[in-house]
């Protein structure tokens, strides 16, 4: 099959790539960017472990084409950390031991990176349906929830300061 070359810009910088016409986001970040906190769970958009950010909002990067991204901003988890510093939810994932394996983790922090630009301070409700998505086989998300509560008060302090 024949490559195009295209302009793919990944968390603030633009690289130029040759890419099949079929080959899809997640593949290009992984092997061709080495960009490898997006994990490849399904292959049918049904677990979210490999959500990125398209333009800002969650997108699942498996049954997304590459080429079709060519002029949009795309996040992963590598891009939410700025200066070398972990973004809130990234952070507090950590400190509240919201990740069980770790697998589903990257495809989790990017629904709710997304949901707290929306909505700083969201319900139950609001979470839960930002994360309808994703699949967490390991937990029963009790972690999680501590995790993005304790990163919305982590939020909150930051703008408070």
């Amino acid at each position: 099959m024949k490559k195009e070359l295209i302009a793919l810009r990944v968390n603030g910088r633009v690289h130029e790539l040759a890419v099949e016409p079929n080959s899809t986001l997640l593949d290009v970040l992984r092997q061709e960017l080495n960009l490898t906190g997006s994990k490849r769970g399904c292959d049918d958009s049904s677990c979210g472990a490999c959500t990125v950010a398209v333009d800002g909002l969650p997108m699942l990067a498996c049954t997304l084409l590459t080429v079709s991204c060519e002029e949009h901003e795309i996040t992963t988890i590598e891009g939410l950390a700025e200066h070398g510093n972990l973004a809130a939810i990234q952070k507090e994932y950590g400190n509240s031991g919201g990740a069980q394996c770790g697998y589903c983790t990257p495809g989790f922090m990017m629904s709710v990176h997304w949901l707290l630009q929306q909505t700083p301070n969201p319900s139950d409700e609001e979470i839960s349906n930002a994360l309808s998505s994703n699949l967490c086989r390991c937990t029963g998300y009790v972690q999680m929830y501590q995790a993005i509560r304790a990163a919305i008060a982590a939020e909150q302090e930051r703008r408070d300061t």
